[in-house]
């Protein structure tokens, strides 16, 4: 598939207050959820406990999903163009010191529920890691043809939750999450500046 400049967007756009409000209202669902599930569930959930080496260990895992990221959007045309569509409807309307809440709300509320409540939930082995996966990546989805974007998060998904599994601390995942969401916010607004008036 080739990206044709001329092409109408497929996601009308959004403004700076519309994202901020969407993604505060997602991670106070999503954080409603797994607490109700923690409430009436009877597993352990996964916990988050601050340890340097585990800190560390979410840092460079944010930066290789950001990597393999950037390697796919290159080599991939689906994925180029469904993240390019969903990188411009989140990001584009935002300021830059927004993207300290694209990195922390969706970070802290989705791998508190997914990898924190869901995937203990499922259970603890392979079968649990790759349906909490699949769970992950079709939150994602906006429209049947972001099919690929969905694939790529659900194997992000499964690098996340295997993270919290082989470690059994929610800091991994939650590290490596705001991490690949701050450096791909940072890329995209130094990669897409603003044009000026009367430019397309």
């Amino acid at each position: 598939m080739v990206d044709r400049p001329n092409q109408q967007p497929e996601l009308e756009s959004l403004t700076r207050t519309q994202v901020l409000i969407a993604m505060g209202v997602t991670a106070l669902l999503l954080l409603f959820i797994a607490k109700v599930w923690q409430y009436f569930g009877t597993f352990p959930s996964l916990r988050m406990t601050w340890q340097p080496q585990h800190a560390a260990w979410g840092v460079g895992l944010g930066m290789g999903i950001t990597a393999a990221s950037a390697i796919m959007y290159q080599f991939w045309p689906q994925y180029r163009s469904s993240a390019s569509l969903y990188l411009q409807l989140v990001i584009k309307p935002l300021v830059w010191t927004d993207l300290i809440w694209l990195g922390l709300l969706p970070g802290l509320s989705e791998e508190l529920l997914f990898r924190g409540v869901m995937l203990p939930a499922l259970g603890l082995n392979w079968a649990g890691l790759i349906l909490s996966s699949l769970c992950f990546g079709v939150l994602h989805l906006n429209s049947p043809k972001q099919w690929s974007y969905v694939v790529w998060v659900s194997v992000v998904g499964f690098l996340l939750g295997y993270g919290a599994w082989s470690t059994g601390n929610l800091l991994v995942p939650v590290i490596a999450h705001i991490t690949t969401n701050f450096i791909t916010g940072v890329s995209w607004k130094i990669t897409h500046p603003p044009q000026p008036l009367g430019k397309t």
